[in-house]
């Protein structure tokens, strides 16, 4: 009885607060549930282009627009060399797992494939990216290397072209932030007009060097799962760091 007395008091005083706030003019939307913020990347587009596939395809194709250029439409890549794991494949666990992180902040992923068995060009893959109008395209490989002792995480952007300083500066927010959250070596960088998916892009572009398969720790790292999510969390404080959020 006393239970059912103190409720019943407990809601007329309830009552009685919000008729004196409604009476008074006041604001009583603090009585609601909180809402949820905002996610950090709402709003936000990006493109993951997972670099190769499994089968190559040697027919050429323009390296840049207006370009007499050219080079081979798609590759396999390279291969552990000590995992004899195939890039394409480290490539796409990498971007599937990125997009996963990406869109639990609220941004919108878009990807040039999500499986190996695939023939995109280098060149579709842009134009794909293009079309999509995102804001910041992300190309992922591993490296290789004849020195076996070469190591770290790189990046590659236009050095000319309309899209070189927007690209050079996702990278600057990009590789440090890898960098961080890896421990792997900055291996810098680097500017070059010659890669055929960086070129043909509109919108800032970054191809990502995740490290080197010829290296046999490195290569034995980039095929393990704890270490792909170290590469997804560098690449999303990049990512968080560019856009301000």
């Amino acid at each position: 009885m006393k239970r059912i007395t103190y409720v019943f008091l407990l809601a007329l005083l309830l009552i009685i607060t919000m008729d004196t706030a409604l009476a008074q003019g006041q604001d009583w939307h603090w009585f609601s549930m909180p809402t949820v913020p905002p996610h950090r990347l709402s709003g936000i587009k990006v493109g993951i282009d997972p670099g190769h596939q499994a089968h190559q395809n040697s027919q050429k194709e323009a390296v840049a627009p207006g370009s007499s250029e050219t080079k081979m439409k798609a590759s396999s890549g390279t291969e552990g060399v000590r995992s004899g794991v195939e890039e394409y494949v480290v490539n796409l666990q990498v971007g599937l797992k990125l997009r996963s992180a990406l869109e639990e902040l609220g941004c919108e992923v878009y990807m040039t494939r999500t499986t190996n068995d695939v023939d995109i060009s280098n060149q579709e893959r842009a134009k794909m990216m293009n079309a999509l109008g995102v804001d910041l395209v992300l190309r992922l490989h591993c490296d290789g290397a004849d020195n076996s002792k070469a190591n770290g995480v790189a990046m590659y952007v236009n050095e000319t072209g309309p899209i070189a300083y927007s690209s050079q500066s996702a990278a600057a927010a990009l590789l440090p932030a890898m960098v961080a959250a890896t421990g792997a070596r900055d291996a810098g960088i680097h500017l070059s007009d010659s890669y055929t998916g960086n070129n043909w892009s509109e919108v800032p572009c970054v191809m990502v060097e995740m490290g080197f398969m010829s290296n046999p720790e490195e290569d034995m790292r980039l095929v393990s799962d704890g270490y792909q999510d170290l590469l997804v969390r560098g690449m999303v404080n990049g990512i968080l760091d560019w856009f301000g959020r």
